[in-house]
């Protein structure tokens, strides 16, 4: 019975846990808008806010393994060194997101 109430606790902290995070970078995002921000007054600081605010956070770079998946969709067809030559250069260069 033990193992089954740690298994709850376990789980019910990582629920609350979550909105936890999700408040904290919200307010990370807010002060460094702030930050941003300082320089301005009136309605163009509050349309620089809704803006900063509403922005998508960068994407996350590929990984080697999504690189090299991409690579060998983009290699179908071809053989031998063209093949090789054609993944060197697309796992070398920088990924397109």
């Amino acid at each position: 019975m033990k193992f089954q109430s740690a298994i709850a606790a376990l789980v019910l902290g990582t629920v609350l846990a979550s909105p936890a995070f999700a408040e904290n970078s919200q307010q990370t995002k807010m002060a460094d808008c702030n930050k941003q921000a300082a320089d301005k007054k009136g309605d163009e600081r509050k349309a620089f806010m809704k803006t900063c605010l509403s922005a998508k956070p960068a994407a996350a770079p590929m990984s080697q393994q999504d690189k090299m998946k991409a690579c060998n969709v983009q290699a179908t067809g071809k053989k031998g060194d063209e093949r090789k030559t054609f993944m060197k250069s697309c796992l070398s260069s920088a990924p397109a997101n």
